[in-house]
């Protein structure tokens, strides 16, 4: 079995590499969506687990591989933005975003990684590409999973709220942890942690 890893807004495959080190005995394909770089797309033949973290989880929701047989969340939800039926980030946030973005593209993104957590610098960033995913993380909501989830949230998650980390996937095959200690970075944060629920979950069969 492969594993497919899927970063979130604001990151890239580089985000994945203290997880990935931790699992570097499983075969591995890791995207980019493109936003400080060259694209990366991953074709991924035969049975995977994709492990996704925060938007990288609707981008496999919206466009699953044929072999995928589970996800590990990390952070991760099938909608952003609240609706009237379900919690989630009040829809004002991403639309004071998306107005500051046309004025100062990298200070919107610098914002909104030290909200995240992440202080560290970025190089170049493809404008276009960030603000066209800050709109479907505003406004998609993709299919849910026909394959088991395991969603694994940080209960420190400074970006999405305990209601909406509590209802993530509702009506899906899930399970759920949650780290007493963590934020909206859990890969970075404890890596330990997140390999060891990915090894959990292919130990029940994913």
């Amino acid at each position: 079995m492969k594993l497919l890893f899927a970063h979130g807004w604001g990151f890239g495959s580089a985000f994945w590499e203290p997880l990935a080190n931790l699992l570097a005995d499983m075969p591995q394909a890791i995207d980019d969506c493109g936003y400080f770089g060259a694209p990366r797309a991953c074709r991924v033949e035969g049975p995977c687990l994709a492990i996704t973290h925060s938007y990288g989880t609707m981008r496999v929701l919206a466009d699953p591989p044929p072999g995928l047989v589970g996800i590990v969340a990390i952070n991760g939800f099938e909608r952003f933005t609240a609706r009237p039926d379900r919690a989630g980030v009040p829809v004002r946030v991403v639309d004071r975003m998306l107005r500051r973005f046309g004025e100062d593209p990298r200070a919107v993104l610098a914002e909104f990684r030290r909200q995240c957590g992440a202080g560290d610098g970025f190089g170049e960033i493809d404008a276009d590409l960030l603000r066209t995913d800050l709109l479907r993380l505003r406004d998609a909501q993709p299919p849910l999973p026909a394959v088991p989830v395991l969603s694994l949230q940080g209960a420190r998650d400074p970006l999405l709220p305990e209601a909406m980390r509590a209802s993530v996937f509702a009506g899906a095959a899930v399970s759920r942890i949650e780290s007493a200690a963590g934020g909206h970075l859990l890969p970075l944060e404890a890596p330990e942690l997140c390999a060891g629920a990915v090894r959990g979950m292919i130990g029940h069969g994913a």
